[in-house]
């Protein structure tokens, strides 16, 4: 079999960082977002994503814009709308137990939304406490923020207290 030329394996999306390695990951939407987000750069992301073997992708994007294009491109993905207006309690009752069970039957998961915020991180930091993987939430928040490179802020910080109200 050839080995596949550089530009053939994609491009790493943007912000992208390990939560739980070879795991589960968080990166910015493919493409970028706004103004910024780029119809090829959207599809050389996608491309890495499904090179580095990821069996799922979750987007909490509120709108679904786009989402045809892991169908063309081969990867499987999630819908789970995370916006300003969508109830977090609700959100996090429906995605924790999922990312529980993709990642216990061996899948590598991504999640993203428009940005890496606080949105984010505070969900990726509930998620750790909840699944037990982290006992106590300010070990959770500190881990997240250090795997992250950025502090986390008030919205976050609630998002890792209401994580400890989601029945197992």
């Amino acid at each position: 079999m050839p080995v596949k030329g550089k530009w053939a394996q994609g491009i790493q999306p943007r912000n992208f960082a390990w939560i739980l390695k070879d795991k589960l990951a968080v990166c910015e939407r493919p493409g970028g977002y706004g103004v910024n987000h780029r119809r090829v750069r959207r599809q050389e992301e996608i491309i890495w994503i499904r090179e580095q073997g990821f069996t799922c992708v979750v987007t909490l994007i509120p709108s679904p814009h786009n989402l045809h294009n892991y169908d063309e491109l081969g990867v499987a993905w999630r819908h789970l709308p995370f916006g300003p207006q969508d109830d977090p309690r609700e959100v996090a009752g429906t995605l924790f137990p999922e990312l529980a069970a993709m990642l216990s039957a061996g899948g590598k998961v991504l999640v993203h939304q428009d940005e890496l915020s606080d949105r984010v991180s505070g969900i990726m930091a509930g998620y750790l406490l909840w699944s037990e993987v982290i006992p106590l939430a300010p070990q959770a928040t500190s881990v997240v923020e250090r795997l992250l490179s950025r502090q986390m802020g008030p919205l976050g910080r609630d998002l890792v207290a209401l994580s400890t109200t989601i029945p197992r």
